[in-house]
C-alpha cells in the first residue's frame, strides 16, 4: 500500500487562508584581434611574384636539385661502367620527384577545381540529416499557488478540458483556470458533510464537468452557466476517487472497489458494474478507441476490461475482465494509453514498486519494465513525439521525460519540493500542468510545439446533456 493522505498542521492551514488560490507565486569586454590576417575568410592572399614564398617550397627537394649536378659529375665514371644503375637512378628520381624541377616557388599552388557533378551525385545518395534535438526548458513557465490541495496519492484532483480550461480541487472548492486569459473562477464549494472533493474529470465537450465527492456522490456541472445539472447518488458506498469519460458514459471508481458505468442521459444511470478490485480504485482510463478500460487499484492489481465482454443484465452480477495483471507490487494509480499505438498501455506503481510497465492489452503481455527509483504518481504521453512523461515522489519529486521505446532519460524537471501527485496536458499537447503536495501548480513547456496540421472539424458532444431538463 502507498501512503495516502497526510495530516496538515493547523499552522499550515491558517497560513493558507491568506493565500488566494491560483495566483502567481513570487559579458566579457570586446578585445580586438592582434592577428594581421584578413577578417574575411574567403579573401585570397597572394605572395609577391618577385619574392620566393618559403611556405610554398619543399626545402629538401630544393637541396637535392641544387646538389644533383655535382653528384652526377662525381659518379659519372661509376655510372658509365654500370648502365643498369644509371637506369635505376633515373627511374627512382622520376618516381620521387614526380617531374618536379622548380627550386623556387613564388606563390601557393592554386586550389583544384571542384567536381560539381560528383558532389551532386554524392549528396543525392546521402541520407537526410538527423532531426535536431529540441530544447527542453528546465524550469516551469509559470507557478501558481494551490492552497489546501489534499495530499492523497489515491485521488485525482486536476484535469484540463478541451476548451482550454483547467479544473483543480482545493479542499471543498472546485476552481477553474482559463489558460487562454489566465483568469480564475470558483465553480462550487461543496458542503462540509460531502467534502472534500476527491476526483474531477471533464466531459469530451470541454463544457461539462464531473466531480466526485468524499460522501460517494457524483455531481455533473455545466460550467458555461455554473449550473448543477444532476447528482448521481447510490453508485458507491464510499468516496469516489477516480472518474473517466467514454462519450456519454461516465465511469466511476470508488473506495469500495467497484467500477460503475453511468449513462448520464437516462434516469437509471448505472448501466454496468465491474467488480475485480478488493481495495480502492485509484486509476481509471478509457482507451482512445473507447473499446477498452484500464483500472488500477490499491490492491496492486491492473485490470483490462473490454466493452465486447460487458453485460448490462442485472443477473450477470459483474462483468469479467479481459486481463488481470499482478506484476506491480504497489498501488497502480498512473495509467496512460499510447496515442500512436492503440493496444499499448503504460502503468506506474507506488512507493514499493517504483516501476513503469508497458503492456500489450490485446495479449496481456508485459513488454517492458523500468525501475524509476521513486513512487510513480502520474503518466502522460507526448501527442506529437514518441515520448512519455512521469511524475514522482520522494526523493527528487521530479518530472522525468523518457524516450520511447528505448526509455532513455531526455530530461528531469525539478522545482517541486514534495511529491508531484497530479499532471494534466493542454489540448494542443504542448504544455503540462503539475500539482504537488507542496501546494503549488506549475506549468512546463516540456513537449514542444506540434507540427502544423489542418484543423479538424469540431465534433458536437452537447447532445448527451440536452435531456437533463427533462429528467424526473
Amino acid at each position: 500500500m502507498d501512503a495516502g493522505s497526510h495530516s496538515i498542521s493547523s499552522e499550515k492551514n491558517s497560513a493558507a487562508v491568506h493565500r488566494p488560490p491560483l495566483q502567481e507565486a513570487g559579458s566579457r569586454p570586446y578585445m580586438p584581434s592582434l592577428s594581421t590576417t584578413s577578417r574575411n575568410p574567403s579573401a585570397k592572399c597572394y605572395g609577391d611574384r618577385f619574392i620566393p614564398d618559403r611556405s610554398a617550397m619543399d626545402m629538401d627537394l630544393a637541396h637535392y636539385l641544387l646538389t644533383e649536378t655535382k653528384k652526377d659529375k662525381e659518379n659519372a665514371a661509376a655510372m658509365a661502367a654500370s648502365p643498369s644503375k644509371e637506369a635505376y637512378r633515373r627511374l627512382l628520381a622520376e618516381k620521387l620527384l614526380n617531374n618536379r624541377t622548380r627550386i623556387l616557388a613564388f606563390r601557393n599552388k592554386p586550389p583544384e577545381a571542384e567536381n560539381v557533378f560528383a558532389a551532386d551525385a554524392v549528396s543525392s545518395h546521402q541520407a537526410k540529416p538527423a532531426k535536431q534535438r529540441r530544447y527542453i526548458p528546465q524550469s516551469a513557465e509559470r507557478t501558481l499557488d494551490a492552497p489546501d490541495l489534499v495530499d492523497d496519492y489515491y485521488l485525482n484532483l486536476m484535469d484540463w478540458g478541451s476548451s482550454n480550461v483547467l479544473s483543480i480541487a482545493l479542499g471543498d472548492t472546485m476552481y477553474l483556470w482559463d489558460a487562454s486569459s489566465g483568469s480564475t473562477s470558483e465553480l462550487v464549494t461543496v458542503e462540509e458533510d460531502n467534502g472534500p472533493i476527491t476526483s474531477v474529470s471533464w466531459a469530451p465537450d470541454g463544457r461539462h464537468l464531473a466531480i466526485g465527492l468524499n460522501s460517494s456522490d457524483i455531481q455533473l456541472w455545466d460550467t458555461s452557466s455554473n449550473r448543477l445539472l444532476r447528482t448521481l447518488k447510490g453508485v458507491h458506498e464510499s468516496r469516489v476517487g477516480s472518474l473517466a469519460w467514454n462519450n456519454n458514459i461516465l465511469t466511476t471508481g470508488g473506495m469500495d472497489g467497484r467500477i460503475v458505468n453511468n449513462d448520464v442521459r437516462i434516469r437509471d444511470h448505472a448501466v454496468q458494474t465491474y467488480q475485480g478490485h478488493s481495495q480502492e480504485v485509484c486509476g481509471l482510463k478509457w482507451s482512445g478507441s473507447g473499446q477498452q478500460l484500464a483500472s488500477g487499484g490499491n490492491d496492486n492489481l491492473l485490470h483490462i476490461w473490454d466493452v465486447s465482454m460487458a453485460s448490462s443484465m442485472p443477473s450477470a452480477g459483474r462483468n469479467q475482465w479481459l486481463h488481470r495483471l499482478e506484476d506491480h507490487t504497489a498501488a497502480v494509480k498512473a495509467l496512460a494509453w499510447c496515442p500512436f499505438q492503440s493496444n499499448l498501455l503504460a502503468t506506474g506503481g507506488g512507493g514499493s514498486d517504483r516501476c513503469i510497465k508497458f503492456w500489450n492489452t490485446h495479449t496481456g503481455a508485459c513488454l517492458n519494465s523500468v525501475d524509476t527509483g521513486s513512487q510513480v504518481c502520474s503518466l502522460l504521453w507526448n501527442k506529437n513525439e514518441r515520448e512519455l512523461l512521469s511524475s514522482h515522489g520522494f526523493t527528487q519529486n521530479q518530472l522525468t521525460l523518457w524516450k520511447y521505446p528505448s526509455m532513455v532519460k531526455m530530461a528531469e524537471l525539478t522545482g517541486h519540493t514534495s511529491r508531484v501527485l497530479f499532471m494534466a496536458q493542454s489540448p494542443d499537447g504542448c504544455t503540462v500542468a503539475s500539482a504537488a503536495a507542496d501546494e503549488t501548480l506549475r506549468f512546463w513547456n516540456v513537449f514542444g510545439a506540434p507540427e502544423v496540421t489542418k484543423p479538424a472539424p469540431k465534433a458536437s458532444h452537447t447532445g448527451m446533456f440536452n435531456s437533463f431538463n427533462h429528467i424526473r
